[in-house]
């Protein structure tokens, strides 16, 4: 294994912070919940290391860990650890987790003059089982006592492909829902009938977007950068609690982090927290092909778990637990050759 070198400490990365220039090109496939961040990211890490070009590709959790495993890219963006059924690909390699982003899942919905809406599990569930089809649901009028809720037909916006955001959104209705959510958690669901999808969070913004009666899970990020309304959501303490980067925060300052890394802040307890926050990572082979792509992958990580960290407020993301970042930043001299 390469020795590590100053081009992995959080936040510098390059030659202005006293470390070596570094060439080359690394490839990387994945979230797109991951993929504002990585997109302003990367533009920021070129003005410390101009030598590197970080091409990022957000197609997906899961088509990003079969390309990692498939060896097309050096790294893969996941908002889920690798599932059982995915771990024979990766047999023989050891996987890092490097989290580097926690968000809220947005339930964005189109309804024209309701501006305010509130949702609980049961009801989410209900919804997007298809047993719910109308707003004016009494069981959305329970949610929301004094609402004027309009008739209009409910039209689901899921995603279509291997999903992190689904798997996380999903595991929400698992655990607070309990029984009334039969359709399981994953990164794949067999939606109603009408449903409509799209890949990635864009794609789902999108439908939300042109489709009045819409209601989809999208990301904050996206959610804000496509003008949609989000709905509050309760959370385990019963309050109904609006998403945004302070209330992600304050859910992913409950969860227990394991020793790979790996962490859920689905469903995480605490006044103020938003019950459908989810996390994400960068999976990378602990063993590269050579040194010069491991000093690459310390570099960029690096930078995503230090400088990288203060975009993310702005960006609509929260930023990790102080106590994760570091312990993430550990790991950096892991990667080697």
């Amino acid at each position: 294994m390469a020795a590590p070198d100053s081009s992995s400490s959080p936040g510098g990365s390059g030659a202005s912070a006293g470390g070596s220039v570094l060439s080359g090109t690394l490839s990387a496939s994945g979230s797109t919940f991951q993929l504002t961040f990585q997109e302003v990211a990367i533009s920021g890490f070129k003005s410390i290391q101009p030598g590197i070009t970080v091409n990022y590709g957000g197609v997906g959790s899961g088509a990003g860990r079969a390309d990692l495993a498939a060896n097309k890219v050096n790294f893969a963006g996941s908002d889920s650890p690798i599932p059982p059924a995915e771990k024979a690909g990766f047999t023989g390699k050891k996987v890092l987790y490097f989290p580097v982003v926690t968000g809220p899942v947005t339930l964005s919905y189109h309804l024209s003059g309701v501006r305010e809406l509130d949702l609980s599990a049961p009801v989410l569930a209900g919804i997007f089982d298809g047993k719910i089809k109308t707003w004016d649901d009494p069981a959305i009028e329970a949610d929301n006592p004094g609402a004027l809720l309009p008739v209009t037909p409910i039209t689901l916006a899921v995603r279509s492909n291997s999903s992190g955001t689904t798997a996380n959104f999903t595991k929400f209705l698992v655990e607070a829902a309990g029984s009334q959510w039969p359709l399981g958690t994953g990164s794949t669901i067999s939606w109603p009938a009408g449903s409509r999808s799209a890949t990635g969070n864009r794609g789902v913004a999108q439908i939300v977007k042109s489709t009045p009666g819409a209601i989809g899970y999208v990301d904050y990020a996206t959610a804000k950068a496509s003008g949609l309304t989000f709905a509050s959501v309760k959370n385990k303490d019963g309050d109904y609690v609006a998403p945004s980067p302070a209330s992600a925060a304050l859910a992913a300052s409950q969860v227990t982090l394991m020793p790979d890394e790996t962490f859920s802040a689905v469903w995480a307890g605490g006044a103020g927290s938003y019950p459908i926050t989810y996390q994400s990572w960068d999976l990378v082979y602990a063993k590269q092909p050579n040194a010069n792509d491991a000093k690459m992958l310390r570099a960029y990580l690096g930078y995503l778990l230090g400088a990288g960290q203060e975009l993310l407020p702005e960006l609509g993301y929260a930023p990790l637990p102080s106590g994760i970042d570091r312990q993430a930043q550990t790991q950096l001299s892991k990667i080697g050759d």
